[in-house]
């Protein structure tokens, strides 16, 4: 089979099971990153068919047969077992669809960019064994990619986020009734608000991740350990530690993208008032909320991805 065919096929496979299989996992960080903040404590119990997140500790968001209310939670497990008991199991899979449209062509898109990046632009201009390689074709691509795709995944993120009240719950006709809304009053360009904090977080985890990626599988390599469990591996705790380092980016765009079309945006749409405002209202923790579901989600994910691409893609190549 023609390479960029069986690469192609390849990146398709793992964007695909990567979003069927990781996004509770999304949602759930989502919904935790979202939590509406109550800076006093007005209600020793929060008022019926509401949600606020209390002074200490998380809670999650759900709708339980009809009602929609606070559940307290111990870690990200919790909020799963809490979110499948009220909702169901297509409640850990909301957005699924929104995520395949946005997901499988993007990550598609990215990973063949990075790979054209990385075997024929950038050797131009560095060494064949430079770290500068890769981490300056992910950060390339990923720019690349996250730009074109910014409205899609205002309109995911919104779809998966809390809603404002209960009479007003996300669904997909409702946040694309809101979007073109917006885009009658603000204009088109008001699509890619929240785009900033995004490339914070995707550049930055994409040139970290593949520079990590490529060194881990050259470390393999030199101790003869070789195919698609050591890119799995080398995916997985690349995936891991780029989180780790862009957690607060990854809060800062979910929150912004969040409040968008929320009346609760007031002055602070810009990111550095609203990272300001998170810290002397939350404290510095509040930008690390999800970070489990986040890291549980990519570390499999960037191993299923890569692992797919790299195995899928060779057997095709070799495919008679």
């Amino acid at each position: 089979m023609d390479p960029f065919q069986a690469k192609m096929i390849a990146a398709a496979t793992g964007s695909t099971l990567t979003a069927l299989t990781m996004t509770p996992f999304d949602l759930v960080k989502t919904r935790l990153q979202t939590q509406p903040t109550q800076t006093r404590p007005l209600f020793p119990r929060p008022p019926p068919n509401t949600c606020s997140r209390p002074l200490a500790g998380e809670v999650v968001c759900i709708w339980d047969h009809g009602v929609f209310k606070t559940e307290r939670v111990n870690g990200f497990y919790d909020a799963v077992k809490h979110v499948w008991k009220a909702e169901g199991l297509r409640g850990l899979w909301k957005g699924v669809g929104t995520t395949l449209v946005i997901g499988v062509p993007s990550s598609t898109a990215y990973i063949l960019t990075y790979d054209h990046l990385l075997h024929s632009v950038f050797p131009a201009f560095f060494h064949q064994e430079s770290p500068l390689l890769p981490l300056f074709a992910g950060v390339a691509a990923r720019g690349t990619i996250s730009t074109i795709a910014s409205p899609l995944e205002l309109i995911r993120t919104n779809l998966q986020s809390t809603p404002v009240s209960a009479k007003h719950p996300h669904t997909l006709r409702s946040v694309l009734t809101s979007i073109r809304s917006l885009v009658q009053k603000r204009g088109m360009f008001y699509l890619w608000r929240g785009l900033a904090p995004t490339l914070w977080r995707d550049v930055t985890f994409s040139g970290y991740y593949w520079a990590s990626y490529e060194a881990w599988k050259r470390a393999f390599a030199r101790r003869g350990h070789e195919g698609a469990w050591i890119a799995f591996v080398s995916g997985a705790i690349s995936g891991t530690s780029a989180a780790l380092l862009t957690s607060p980016f990854d809060v800062l765009k979910t929150r912004r993208q969040a409040m968008i079309m929320s009346s609760t945006t007031g002055h602070f749409t810009g990111t550095i008032p609203l990272l300001l405002k998170i810290i002397r209202t939350e404290g510095t923790s509040a930008l690390f909320a999800g970070l489990s579901p986040r890291i549980a989600k990519i570390a499999p994910a960037c191993g299923i991805m890569i692992s797919c691409y790299e195995g899928i893609g060779r057997y095709l190549i070799q495919k008679p």
